[in-house]
């Protein structure tokens, strides 16, 4: 459609919905008796509202306003549409067209999402190829455009690149936002290619996205001074004044790994702080933990439990995300020229939706309403796993020469995606470092996987638990390739290999003998199952990674986020471990003896 023709196709919506708020055109749905939960008042008043073309028309329409349709809410509280402000799609492990049946059911309607882990995998393919339903969700989602494909260029192999201009073209499409989360690297550094992309998303009225973990209050001026809006990497009291004090946002987080919300709420109420730059997102989340938990309405509820009003954390799920994206003229609130994006709840208490609209149309009410077009992905996006030739156990083995050696070990922190340096003395047994299972301290790995350097690099981390067996998955942040976490390296080379077999998705393996599996083939980040399906597979494997000895809640998204090599302390890449604010390589034994 050309621009001109777009422009008559919105002036034609204009005037019919001009035409319905006046009474001179029927209405298409009048929804009564509800209580309006107004967002920009703080207040509660009972009443109606009338629905035309997707669009809120009218507040309590006078008896001149008919519509062909009568909805009764039954007393409810009408509240707007929950925004989830930054989330990766991908790591849910569905595609958007079977996530709607998980988060739709909890109030989410609209999700901005930044797909930057298929454009890791596959570039502008792969992006493409997840935004293309996006018209047919019975949620709306929107384009944070990733802005580091590869995350980090020298330090890592990615299956994909995302280019300035690519950008820039994407910039000119309705349905993108922002500019995806940006790391302190690439401003603190001042590299012009990433502030190019900077440049030409504030001049196309974007705003631009930031990941602002680790940052002292020096760092944080200089971060906002390169026009970050946001962050969502806040996970203590500090981090969340400190951001609030140089006007960047904050997206409270509640993922399956990265637990934050709580904190923060506790920060807000003993500190008295505003919430008008405060908002809500999930980051990554498992199918499961959403079906279980719920979404955003999660977030919510969680914060109303610990005193935050309920109209407060309803605005920071809706027009406060709407307001920090510039996007309030059409989301947000249940005022006129929004969208009718419309959650029914009895109660403001217990945030569980009896009714969901999505422009007017109901998309929920105890079960599903709209089905979402079935998508066929290209088949180039099912064959992403390229093992180097010659991988073996050996490529696993960390040699060196002495009797015990100085270590560097990845310390996980439970419930949060950064981690702790430890230096551990370890026993070398015939010119080789071994884990030592009595501490915990496992073997860690990441082979390159799409089929451009061959490489393997090891290392070790304290965390996991396991007792026997290994770990791999193909979801590995943000490079993508295989990591793989293990006691013995038959083990874990017999885990790659059946990620090879599978292309893409989670394995767990003992003996030698795969215990259980869960496919993800396309990207090697989703699978192309129902929802029920995987978090069906998902929870028997979970099981039997606990048999094995991990008690972690959400292992395998533990397991995704230790290779990141932009998240403190250390990371691990097929090119080596990193050291995440020296920016550089380092070696993982430090000296022998």
């Amino acid at each position: 459609m050309s621009n001109k023709q777009a422009m008559n196709k919105m002036l034609e919506d204009l005037h019919g919905e001009l035409e319905a708020a006046s009474g001179k055109r029927v209405c298409d749905t009048i929804l009564y008796n509800v209580r309006i939960v107004d967002v920009y008042s703080e207040r509660i008043t009972d009443g109606s509202v009338a629905i035309y073309n997707g669009h809120i028309v009218a507040i309590n329409p006078g008896e001149h306003i008919e519509a062909r349709n009568r909805l009764d809410g039954h007393g409810w509280f009408a509240v707007p549409g929950f925004i989830d402000s930054h989330v990766h799609v991908e790591t849910t492990l569905l595609t958007p067209e079977a996530l709607g049946d998980l988060i739709v059911p909890w109030g989410t309607t609209s999700m901005f999402v930044d797909a930057m882990e298929i454009a890791n995998v596959a570039g502008l393919e792969g992006l493409n190829a997840l935004m293309n339903s996006s018209e047919n969700l019975p949620f709306r989602m929107y384009l944070e455009i990733p802005s580091r494909v590869p995350t980090m260029p020298g330090f890592e192999t990615t299956g994909g690149t995302l280019e300035a201009s690519e950008v820039e073209e994407l910039l000119e499409s309705d349905a993108v936002i922002s500019l995806g989360e940006l790391d302190p690297s690439k401003v603190l550094d001042i590299r012009d290619s990433y502030l190019r992309k900077i440049l030409c998303t504030l001049s196309n009225r974007r705003i631009c996205n930031g990941h602002a973990i680790g940052l002292c209050p020096q760092e944080l001026n200089i971060y906002a001074t390169g026009h970050l809006a946001d962050d969502h990497e806040c996970v203590s009291s500090d981090d969340l004044i400190n951001r609030l004090k140089v006007g960047i946002g904050v997206m409270l987080r509640e993922g399956s790994s990265e637990r934050n919300t709580a904190e923060l709420v506790r920060c807000i109420l003993a500190n008295n702080l505003p919430t008008d730059s405060l908002m809500f997102c999930t980051d990554d989340k498992h199918a499961n933990d959403i079906a279980r938990e719920g979404h955003i309405s999660y977030n919510v509820q969680l914060a109303i439990n610990l005193g935050l009003p309920a109209i407060t954390a309803i605005k920071m799920a809706s027009l406060n995300a709407a307001r920090h994206f510039h996007m309030e003229h059409e989301l947000g609130s249940i005022t006129p020229g929004r969208f009718a994006d419309i959650i029914l709840l009895p109660s403001l208490e217990k945030i569980v939706p009896a009714m969901v609209m999505k422009g007017g149309e109901v998309v929920f009410d105890g079960e599903r309403k709209i089905s979402a077009v079935e998508v066929h992905y290209p088949d180039s996006l099912m064959k992403t796993v390229k093992l180097p030739k010659h991988i073996s156990a050996d490529s696993f083995r960390i040699t060196a020469s002495g009797s015990q050696a100085l270590c560097r070990v990845i310390g996980m922190i439970p419930n949060q995606i950064v981690n702790e340096e430890h230096k551990l003395w370890m026993r070398i047994s015939d010119g080789e470092i071994k884990p030592d299972l009595q501490r915990d301290i496992l073997k860690l790995a990441v082979v390159e996987r799409y089929g451009k350097t061959n490489n393997v690099k090891a290392a070790f981390v304290q965390g996991f638990g396991l007792k026997k067996g290994a770990l791999a998955s193909s979801v590995s942040h943000d490079h993508h390739n295989i990591v793989v976490v293990g006691c013995d390296d038959n083990d874990m080379l017999l885990a790659v290999r059946e990620l090879e077999k599978m292309q893409g998705g989670f394995v767990a393996v003992a003996e030698g003998k795969v215990l259980g599996v869960m496919p993800l083939p396309l990207a090697g980040l989703m699978s192309i199952k129902p929802a029920d399906v995987v978090m069906k597979g998902m929870d028997e494997l979970n099981e039997t990674v606990a048999k094995l000895g991990c008690s972690m809640k959400a292992p395998f998204m533990s397991l995704s986020f230790i290779s990141l090599p932009t998240v403190p302390e250390l990371g691990l890449t097929d090119m080596g471990m990193v050291d995440v604010l020296g920016h550089c390589f380092i070696d993982s034994v430090v000296e022998t003896k």
